[in-house]
């Protein structure tokens, strides 16, 4: 496991936004007992959802690492090799499983 800042800062966002969810539960249920209508979360608990969002947004994007390039002709990051020749590459998909007579008609 990766014990680094990008990493506490995910766990911080993670229990910041747990906290708001459960701030919320018992702020509607205090409305409960004082038969009031729920409108909305209270203005902290707000804050408190966009904090714990960025927080665990920036640790989603960061702690993985750097993204790699998905240009096909950049040899930077290329985990696999292509053949020489690109004519006659296969590739497995579903078509294969669809029926090879192209004079089939749809009856009505």
């Amino acid at each position: 496991m990766a014990a680094g800042p990008g990493f506490l800062i995910g766990a911080i966002g993670c229990l910041l936004l747990a906290h708001a969810a459960y701030s919320t539960i018992q702020y509607r249920g205090v409305l409960k007992i004082l038969e009031e209508e729920f409108s909305g979360p209270p203005f902290n608990v707000v804050i408190e959802i966009l904090l714990g969002l960025g927080l665990s947004m920036w640790a989603a994007l960061s702690v993985p690492g750097n993204f790699s390039s998905i240009l096909p002709d950049s040899d930077e990051n290329r985990f696999v090799s292509l053949p020489a020749n690109l004519d006659f590459m296969i590739f497995n998909h579903r078509g294969r499983v669809l029926p090879r007579d192209a004079d089939l008609k749809l009856t009505t």
